[in-house]
């Protein structure tokens, strides 16, 4: 794919249901609310050549634990078997598509339906149907049956860093490779040992998934939209930093480092809302950062295509799992952690910390908002198109984080899948 297309070269004129090839640095706002394209993206993305992030491994750390989760629409459930090894299946029955586990998760030795008491074990094979003989000689499954043959679509599983991850494709390359070198890097930075869950919630957001997975790409955002990174220095784009973009444009590390050299008034000159001299914390340790990975970089956010994020924000350590709910509708699920090891001093921390995100959140409250304005705004807009051309028209590193090179490497990917 061509993207090489110089800044300003194609005509942001109307052209509905239209994206020229190679074109990222222009986005057709239909993309957003086609429900053609919602469904292809189903078929496409999560049940195409993708990892989908599932969960933690320490969600499922004791052979007999499970988590349910989502691949897409597609309900899933991850189960740690008696031989220690990790599956993942459809929550589906083989006989006639009911769930088959109902809550989030827990510690099970197998899972019967409620629908009809047909039971699976750890890796989703069927196990027993109910009165498969029938009664008193009557009734019964035919005798050509074979439980073998009926049971939930499995799914591969790539395990990395603490991470799970699901596919239903055999074309998926291997979890590294997908990776790439500098994002895989950047995960172990964080995870360098075995997580301890700490908090799950989630977060409705009122537009849908690609707006949310290009907000959390665009680092041009970051210090416009959210008052309290930028006026109490969390993230300043004057700040030292930049982003890794992986080979396939679909996954992204950027990262910053504190300096208070760089502490101009910069945002005060240009008049942006974003720093207000005005604001004091009565509780100033919430801005109390250790540097426990001994690097200086104070703020990390990952992403890999297409549903995962890595949070580091300070000391405030979290997991975010971006589902789609319907065109107009994302589910972000959250799962915050630290590390056994943690002292008191630091779990306290990041439990204060965490209060930067989330729905009720100082930050993560004000991106779930701005999605749903951009929904509401481009409701009639078919014909238009965003304009990506902070940085160039790359999806390449950069040394900078004012450039939106990880959203057009998002939509890189993205074409890349879904053939648009």
């Amino acid at each position: 794919m061509n993207v090489n297309v110089p800044p300003g070269s194609i005509s942001n004129s109307p052209q509905p249901t239209e994206w020229p090839e190679g074109t990222l640095t222009r986005v057709p706002f239909w993309i957003y609310h086609s429900p053609d394209i919602y469904a292809l993206e189903q078929q496409r993305v999560y049940e195409g050549p993708v990892w989908n992030f599932l969960c933690l491994e320490a969600e499922v750390s004791k052979p007999g634990d499970y988590r349910t989760t989502f691949l897409g629409s597609m309900p899933v459930v991850v189960a740690r078997d008696s031989d220690d090894e990790i599956y993942a299946f459809e929550n589906r029955c083989a006989h006639r598509g009911a769930l088959i586990v109902l809550d989030g998760g827990g510690h099970a030795r197998d899972f019967t339906c409620v629908y009809h008491a047909w039971n699976y074990d750890l890796k989703g094979n069927l196990k027993a149907v109910a009165f498969e003989d029938g009664v008193n000689g009557k009734g019964g499954m035919p005798k050509t049956f074979c439980r073998s043959d009926h049971g939930p679509r499995k799914l591969r599983i790539a395990l990395f860093a603490g991470l799970v991850f699901g596919s239903l494709s055999e074309d998926v390359p291997p979890i590294e490779e997908y990776l790439g070198e500098e994002v895989a890097t950047r995960i172990k930075r964080v995870l360098h040992k075995p997580a301890v869950v700490t908090g799950r919630f989630t977060q409705m957001l009122p537009n849908n998934w690609k707006l949310y997975y290009e907000n959390v790409k665009d680092t041009y955002h970051a210090s416009l939209l959210h008052t309290f990174f930028t006026t109490f220095g969390i993230n300043r784009l004057s700040q030292k930093g930049g982003m890794v973009v992986s080979p396939s444009g679909g996954n992204h590390a950027s990262f910053s480092f504190v300096d208070k050299s760089t502490q101009g008034n910069d945002y005060a000159a240009m008049g942006l809302r974003s720093e207000n001299e005005d604001f004091k914390l009565k509780d100033p340790t919430l801005l109390d950062n250790a540097d426990e990975f001994n690097d200086g970089c104070h703020m990390q956010i990952l992403t890999v295509f297409p549903n995962f994020v890595l949070q580091q924000i300070q000391n405030s350590l979290a997991v975010r799992q971006v589902l789609p709910k319907g065109l107009g509708e994302t589910a972000l699920n959250w799962t915050t952690f630290g590390f056994a090891d943690d002292t008191p001093e630091m779990k306290t921390r990041r439990l204060r910390q965490n209060n930067l995100a989330g729905p009720a959140g100082y930050v993560s409250m004000e991106d779930g908002a701005v999605g749903g304005f951009v929904q509401r705004g481009v409701a009639a807009a078919d014909g238009e198109r965003a304009v990506l051309e902070m940085g160039g028209s790359g999806t390449t590193n950069e040394g900078t984080r004012a450039t939106e090179a990880a959203v057009r490497g998002f939509w890189k990917c993205y074409r890349a899948h879904m053939g648009v």
